[in-house]
């Protein structure tokens, strides 16, 4: 690179930083890591700091992305941070021009959730598309008020999407930032109480539940799949559920119902290994009921939902009210199971593996194989072909 090459770069990257304080909107934290990463490798070079610990998941996150940035020179680091501050600044200036007109039926009260009923339909959508959809404590309480809202009204189904290019990028890492030592076995117990009854409202919805899913998938927005009644998928999506990476615990009863969806292999190969799925292999797997082009995706799908929805509400709701959708779908017939194994022992699996991962021993995931192979042996249930095609 010349030095009027190197000069600009540097007037760009300064620019950059200034452009960066006037945006309005939160980027969002898969932006908000990449700007980090880019920085630091722009401003020091290469990652040469020691790696955090796996409890602390803020600096985990932020040492990963910059570490990931390999030998990337300081001034092609510092171009790529001008381009990417760059497509920000444009993309808030476009947003700005849109005027934004209410959406027929649309439910008041929701903050981060976009919640319509029309045409027998309740479609909760998720709403913070400048964080990819990240949940945040709020939106968990907001999905589960939805879920409730939409089990009681007069539609016949409910579908679950998300707004923008995502479809959710799974747990908003603000959830665990500014979280003291002696307060961890609080924050826990707290996110079990909340998680608990967030996968409830899954396990017991009393109608059929579709999910949409438009873009990339993430973490718990992954695992709750397995308690919708169908799937369908863009086929730009992906679905990675990094549990292991992160020192967690998989969600959702994925631990029970991803090996009767798609065998003991391929569970454990995306939950313990961190596998990412594209829709193809999710829909081969049995996880996607159907995987659509995306540039006709919604034009089909909400053609297919509409006449679902034109069902007899009476003959749909009683067909899929919770006894008889354990008959319908064998994969959940282990409902009470599901749950007792989710309540009884998710805070004492959290205490677990903070105690281990203090002591840097091996974390006691609720997906490992012998976990599998204890539920596999004390029932064994099969699981639908869900996959067209």
């Amino acid at each position: 690179m010349t030095a009027a090459t190197m000069q600009v770069s540097e007037k760009d990257f300064q620019k950059a930083q200034e452009q960066l304080k006037l945006l309005k909107k939160d980027p969002g934290n898969e932006t908000k890591l990449k700007l980090y990463a880019l920085f630091k490798q722009a401003t020091e070079g290469p990652c040469n700091a020691p790696k955090p610990g796996m409890l602390d998941f803020v600096k985990k996150a932020k040492w990963d992305a910059w570490n990931s940035l390999g030998s990337l020179s300081k001034d092609d680091a510092r171009q790529k941070y001008a381009e990417l501050v760059s497509s920000l600044v444009s993309a808030e200036s476009a947003s700005q021009k849109k005027e934004a007109s209410p959406e027929e039926g649309r439910h008041d009260g929701y903050e981060t959730l976009i919640v319509t009923t029309k045409n027998n339909i309740t479609k909760i959508m998720f709403n913070r598309p400048d964080r990819k959809n990240a949940i945040n404590h709020q939106m968990y309480r907001e999905i589960i008020k939805a879920l409730q809202e939409a089990g009681k009204n007069d539609s016949t189904i409910a579908v679950i999407t998300g707004n923008g290019d995502y479809y959710s990028s799974g747990n908003d890492l603000n959830n665990f930032t500014n979280v003291k030592p002696g307060e961890m076995e609080k924050m826990a117990k707290d996110g079990a109480v909340l998680l608990k009854e967030f996968v409830g409202q899954f396990i017991d919805f009393p109608k059929p539940l579709i999910a949409v899913v438009n873009g990339p998938a993430i973490g718990i927005c992954v695992t709750v799949l397995g308690l919708c009644d169908l799937v369908y998928a863009s086929d730009r999506a992906t679905f990675h559920s990094p549990f292991s990476q992160l020192g967690q615990s998989p969600e959702g009863c994925s631990s029970y119902l991803f090996p009767k969806i798609m065998g003991l292999a391929k569970a454990s190969e995306m939950l313990l290994f961190n596998k990412k799925l594209t829709a193809a292999e999710a829909c081969a797997q049995g996880l996607v009921t159907e995987v659509f082009p995306d540039s006709s995706f919604q034009k089909e799908v909400w053609a297919r939902l509409e006449a679902y929805a034109s069902l007899p509400k009476n003959v749909s709701i009683l067909n899929f009210s919770p006894p008889c959708k354990l008959v319908v779908f064998p994969i959940l017939l282990p409902h009470l199971s599901c749950r007792l194994v989710f309540t009884s022992s998710l805070i004492e699996i959290m205490r677990l593996n903070i105690f281990s991962f203090k002591h840097r021993s091996v974390p006691l995931l609720l997906g490992n194989r012998s976990f599998f192979s204890a539920l596999s042996a004390s029932r064994t249930v099969h699981s639908p072909q869900r996959c067209s095609g």
